[in-house]
């Protein structure tokens, strides 16, 4: 059946990405931004981690 353990985690990640997604997109000024805006909610829980992470010193 597969391993479960994340799915609280994916649900999350999933939610938060398409909630950037749309924040992203509808504030973008044209097609590439747009595109460039799907990109950055991809990538930003990794920054944001890595920001967190470089915070607190770990």
């Amino acid at each position: 059946m597969g391993d479960k353990s994340n799915g609280v985690f994916g649900g999350v990640y999933g939610m938060a990405f398409i909630g950037a997604a749309i924040y992203f997109i509808k504030n973008a000024g044209g097609f590439w931004l747009g595109v460039w805006g799907f990109c950055k909610a991809l990538f930003w829980p990794a920054v944001l981690m890595y920001k967190l992470l470089e915070y607190m010193k770990l």
